[in-house]
């Protein structure tokens, strides 16, 4: 009879342990920004855990350039819009994969990112497509997915969709955790303009998700970043500063130096090593910020 009690006990604990992680609203991440992390490294050389593995629970819905709003999710498999070579992973790959393996269920990712774009219209930029957040040009423009320039615009419409078509309608509900981003470089020649112009995007992306939610928490999300490298030929010191000015003044914007990461033979974009590590160093913040979840640890690096 005891034994009888103590397994019944047991089955109730682990179905009590199913049935709440299943009831924990489901975890969203908001990833945008320019080539390093549109994806730059072919993905033959994605690190070996990652092409063993492959992914099993992150689900996302990716834009870039004029692409269409869709709104769907799909599993994860890190690809570029280009015609010749899609196949091309960014740092962001890396962080999911062990947000992943954390997690142990389905999670989703809306990115949207675009190589050689810049936030100051004032500055050269793909195509003539911008991250500006100045209500006047904004209101001037619409979004790239719509044949215009504005990728800021492209990126919340599609986080709109997102929420409508799929987030709002699971069971256990959803949080966004995080807004992952790195860009700059093509910001350099206006870079006293950076700190101005990355703070009002951030602000709008905050302020639109509150607007559209109506989840006030949303105005402090926490917004994690990496810096440019200064072998990077299209580094700016003041890009780089007003990031850490950033970080000095909002409690919840960090910043993880890649100052002296290594870059491909372009002199722009990361290796392998680097974006692996970006990538690894962004779930690390997301651990210590206890958004991977609670029996998550931080991944060491070599």
């Amino acid at each position: 009879m005891k034994k009888f009690l103590l397994t019944a006990a047991i089955l109730c604990s682990l179905t009590a342990l199913g049935q709440s992680k299943r009831n924990q609203p489901a975890t969203v991440i908001i990833t945008a920004g320019q080539s390093n992390t549109d994806g730059r490294v072919l993905n033959n050389a994605l690190p070996d855990y990652i092409r063993q593995n492959k992914y099993k629970y992150c689900q996302w819905c990716y834009g870039s350039a004029g692409q269409q709003i869709t709104g769907e999710f799909e599993t994860f498999w890190p690809r570029m819009v280009h015609q010749a070579r899609p196949g091309r992973w960014a740092y962001d790959a890396v962080t999911y994969y062990w947000l992943e393996q954390a997690l142990q269920k389905d999670f989703y990712v809306i990115k949207w990112s675009l190589g050689g774009t810049a936030i100051d219209t004032g500055c050269s930029s793909t195509s003539g497509k911008y991250w500006s957040a100045d209500p006047k040009w904004l209101a001037a423009n619409h979004s790239t997915a719509t044949g215009g320039k504005s990728l800021l615009l492209s990126f919340t419409e599609n986080i709109s969709a997102c929420i409508d078509n799929k987030l709002d309608k699971l069971p256990e509900g959803y949080e966004i955790k995080a807004f992952l981003w790195h860009q700059g470089e093509s910001d350099r020649h206006k870079g006293e303009n950076y700190y101005k112009n990355l703070k009002d995007v951030v602000a709008y992306v905050r302020n639109f998700l509150v607007e559209k939610t109506g989840n006030k928490r949303y105005k402090k999300l926490p917004f994690i970043c990496g810096t440019v490298s200064r072998s990077n030929k299209q580094y700016s010191a003041d890009v780089e500063a007003a990031l850490y000015k950033l970080a000095k003044e909002d409690k919840n914007f960090y910043v993880i130096d890649m100052s002296k990461a290594e870059l491909q033979r372009d002199q722009l974009h990361f290796t392998a090593e680097a974006a692996e590590y970006l990538g690894i160093e962004m779930y690390n913040k997301l651990v210590e910020l206890g958004i991977a979840g609670k029996k998550a640890k931080k991944i060491g690096i070599k």
